[in-house]
């Protein structure tokens, strides 16, 4: 696993644009504003690309690749056709199955399973229906949080409609497979949940 998984705190930016068909992202240092990774979805085929377009954007497949600034693949999180419910695999950055996570059905809000590359529960994604605030929780225990407001650097930061910020709980140590699910998960909520 590569070591920038191992921050405790991301900042990630959409990038926005009018006729947008894939879903990219910046994922920043919010104390420094340096990118730490890009996540992009590449070679989206002509069909997908229509279809983004349409009110069948959440059951489109997906193949988005986490990379370091330098290029080396970190994450790949990939989805084939959804008609109800998502399941979504992750991969390392040898394409080696890490873990998966499976959306539920009549969830308020917005929820799926994290689940180990053995299809063992790790944690849950839980998401409030009144706004974008999601939790990884496992019992009592939170392993993240991710929301649009984020009290750091002495102020309150109210992110636009296309950034939020994920805060991994020091819970969950250094080098651990779920950091990796973590986000993986928080990149697929706009396509999985909020669309």
């Amino acid at each position: 696993m590569h070591a920038v998984l191992n921050h405790n705190l991301y900042f990630i930016r959409e990038h926005v644009g009018l006729f947008k068909a894939a879903n990219n992202y910046d994922i920043l240092d919010p104390e420094t504003g340096n990118t730490l990774l890009e996540c992009r979805e590449e070679k989206l085929g002509f069909i997908t690309k229509a279809l983004r377009f349409t009110k069948y954007k959440r059951m489109t497949p997906f193949n988005s690749v986490v990379r370091t600034p330098a290029g080396d693949q970190v994450v790949r999180v990939k989805r084939g056709v959804s008609i109800f419910l998502s399941k979504v695999d992750v991969l390392d950055e040898t394409d080696q199955v890490v873990g998966r996570f499976k959306q539920k059905f009549f969830s308020i809000g917005g929820a799926f399973s994290v689940l180990d590359a053995d299809d063992q529960p790790l944690c849950e994604l839980k998401g409030k229906w009144t706004g974008w605030d999601f939790r990884f929780v496992k019992g009592d225990q939170e392993f993240a949080h991710v929301t649009k407001k984020w009290a750091g650097l002495g102020k309150e930061l109210f992110t636009s409609a296309d950034n939020y910020v994920l805060e991994i709980s020091n819970v969950v140590p250094a080098g651990n497979p779920v950091r990796q699910l973590i986000l993986a998960a928080v990149l697929c909520i706009d396509l999985v949940l909020k669309e």
